[in-house]
């Protein structure tokens, strides 16, 4: 139970965190929710982290570690999601196994790149990577910008696709985050 005058201690070394510690991680974990729309802002992985926190402060009293399980598995599938909804998007809409593979690899350089050098962050990086890499092989395969523009719009379809996917994540992990809490 969240004490409003600060942490009271139980036995077997358990807190309860003061009221305002609930509201900051309520909040961020709000804000983390625009990440799914912003490749550059914290999305699913954040909201996973400062539940791990939350937890880890108040001795797993109110997030029991199977419900941090969950969490974490629900976080796990938010933060794959982006990656390969819009390769099955692809898939769907014409691309051959090779444009896939050779989007994932630019995907990849794409995410090292934008971490270490240009500051975008690993997800834009990857993201613009894998865009680029499905276009250059698709349109070497094809020499069709058509065909190439149809399966990039299956790519952005599924995409889109995993924004909604994300989004649903996020907000499932925050109910269950504020349904936990609020049981004590």
């Amino acid at each position: 139970m969240i004490g409003p005058d600060g942490p009271v201690f139980f036995l077997g070394g358990r807190v309860s965190l003061p009221t305002w510690a609930f509201w900051v991680a309520l909040g961020t974990m709000a804000i983390s929710l625009f990440g799914v729309f912003v490749p550059v802002l914290p999305d699913v992985v954040f909201i996973w982290f400062v539940i791990l926190v939350y937890a880890i402060a108040e001795g797993f009293a109110t997030i029991d570690p199977l419900t941090f399980i969950v969490l974490t598995l629900l976080a796990a599938l938010g933060f794959s999601a982006e990656f390969w909804m819009s390769q099955a998007g692809a898939k769907v809409s014409g691309a051959s196994t090779w444009s896939i593979l050779a989007g994932i690899f630019l995907g990849v350089i794409g995410g090292v790149i934008g971490l270490i050098f240009f500051g975008i962050g690993a997800v834009p990086g990857a993201l613009l990577g894998a865009l680029v890499g499905l276009i250059l092989a698709e349109w070497y395969r094809r020499r069709d910008w058509r065909r190439t523009l149809r399966v990039v719009g299956g790519w952005l379809a599924g995409y889109l696709a995993s924004v909604v996917v994300q989004l649903s994540i996020g907000i499932w992990m925050i109910l269950i985050f504020v349904w936990q809490v609020l049981r004590g």
